[in-house]
Order: structure tokens, then C-alpha cells, then sequence
């Protein structure tokens, strides 16, 4: 039997010591490569609490979680326990869209991926693109902004990074669409219409550019990431209270039982 996302999601709402050992093993390498990546290394014990804590709207759903949904959702809550840093110079999220209105769905990722703090070379792995094509997208986006503002200097996107994805994420609509839709997309399992209704709808909503960069993002997250040892997740489970975990819990969640 394999123990699944879903499996974890069923359990911890059980406070089962199941799947706070899956949690802990599987989870924690990736809310260390978040916190290294978003700044707050030093605040992985403290966030970790918060984000495992009871009525966490990561363990409210009781349909099969999709891994790699439940890891957006992790993202989502690891940066809400983050500080948000005051940018030197802001802007909003309306300038930046009547900014970047020119811009190809493409070409609007790209620039937003930089609000995300990531280089033109683990940009160009996300999207598929040569860096260099990745940077003349982001000097175009530059100077279009640069056209709307009062106050510019480079940097300005990744300074205001984390205001914006916050305002992004809020900004969502009743037309807004499924995370599976994007899913669907990066696995290769939507049609040729499909994905031209897609990008009808993304190209002009910046809580779908948001949430489908976000999803990207998500598949460099997972890249080389190891489970914890039984050993190395032990200080964990004793942080979040939960008992050592046995022999045998670890065989099921490892799917060898």
C-alpha cells in the first residue's frame, strides 16, 4: 500500500502519528528550501509550529489532494509567517498590470517570476527558456514599468515582490480557475483549445498569472529534495509534540508495508 498526500491530510486532521511523521519527513527539506530561498532560515522551528498547528487550512480538505497543490498551499502559508520587508520605492499591483499589458502570457510570467526573487537562470529552467531571452523579457518589462512610475530604479519588481504576490493572491474572481487546470497544462494532458481558453482568461487576470507561476514554481521546489531520516525528523516530532514514531509507521508511509 502507498500512503499518499491524501493519506497525510486524512491523518493529521486525526492528529495521527502517521501522517505527522509523512509531514515532517517529506515537508520540512521543502520549507527549508522555501525559508533559504524567501529569507528566515533561522525561523523553521517557529514556522513550522505554525503552519502544523490544528484548523491549518492545509489539513481542511477531505478530497484527494493532488502533492503538488498541497505543496503550493505549504508555499502560501510559509510566506504568511515571513515578515514582509518595506520596499524602498513601491508600486501596486495595478501599475504593475497596465505596466505589463503589452506583454505576452509568456512574457508577463517571466516578469512576475521575478517578483519571486528567482535569476534569469533558474527562470529560464521554470519556463523553458534560454537565460538570455529570459533577461530581454525582463529589460522590456523593466522599461515598461519604468514608463509608469514616478520613482524607478532595477529591483523594483523583486523589492516589492512579496506586497504584490500578497495583493495577486487576493485579487482572485469567480472566473479565476482550478488549480488542475494548471496541472494539467505543465503535465502535458490538456488539448490545443484547452489551453488557448487558458490563456484567454490568464493573460488578462494577475491572480491566475500569480497562481499558475506559483504551480511552476512548485516543480523547481521539488528538484532534489530528500525525505528526512527517521533520525533527522525526530527533533521535529518532538518540537510538534508527537510521539516517536515506530518501526512500522515508517514502513507505511515509505509504501514498504
Amino acid at each position: 500500500m502507498i500512503y499518499t498526500s491524501y493519506d497525510m491530510v486524512q491523518d493529521c486532521r486525526a492528529d495521527k502519528p502517521e501522517g505527522w511523521t509523512y509531514f515532517v519527513s517529506n515537508y520540512v527539506p521543502l520549507i527549508r528550501k522555501l525559508l533559504a530561498h524567501y529569507g528566515g532560515s533561522g525561523e523553521l522551528n517557529r514556522i513550522l509550529v505554525a503552519v502544523s498547528k490544528a484548523g491549518s487550512s492545509l489539513f481542511q480538505s477531505m478530497e484527494p489532494v493532488p502533492e503538488r497543490w498541497f505543496i503550493a498551499e505549504l508555499r502560501q502559508k510559509v510566506l504568511t509567517e515571513l515578515p514582509v520587508p518595506a520596499p524602498g520605492i513601491a508600486v501596486d499591483l495595478e501599475t504593475v498590470a497596465a505596466a505589463f499589458e503589452p506583454l505576452t502570457l509568456a512574457e508577463k510570467q517571466v516578469a512576475w517570476i521575478e517578483t519571486m526573487n528567482y535569476d534569469s537562470a533558474l527562470t529560464g529552467a521554470m519556463m523553458r527558456m534560454a537565460p538570455k531571452t529570459v533577461e530581454k523579457i525582463r529589460e522590456r518589462a523593466s522599461e515598461l514599468l519604468r514608463g509608469k512610475v514616478d520613482s524607478w530604479r532595477r529591483g523594483l519588481l523583486v523589492e516589492n515582490g512579496r506586497v504584490l504576490g500578497q495583493e495577486a493572491a487576493a485579487a482572485g474572481g469567480k472566473d479565476c480557475l482550478p488549480v488542475k487546470v494548471f496541472l494539467d497544462i505543465l503535465d502535458g494532458r490538456t488539448t490545443w483549445q484547452g489551453r488557448e481558453s487558458m490563456e484567454q482568461h490568464v493573460l488578462r487576470c494577475w491572480h491566475c498569472i500569480d497562481h499558475y507561476s506559483r504551480m511552476v514554481e512548485v516543480l523547481e521546489l521539488i528538484r532534489g529534495v530528500q525525505p528526512l531520516t527517521e533520525q533527522e525528523a525526530a527533533p521535529y516530532l518532538q518540537l510538534l509534540g508527537i510521539r516517536t514514531a515506530k518501526q512500522s509507521i515508517w514502513k507505511r508511509i515509505a509504501g514498504k508495508g
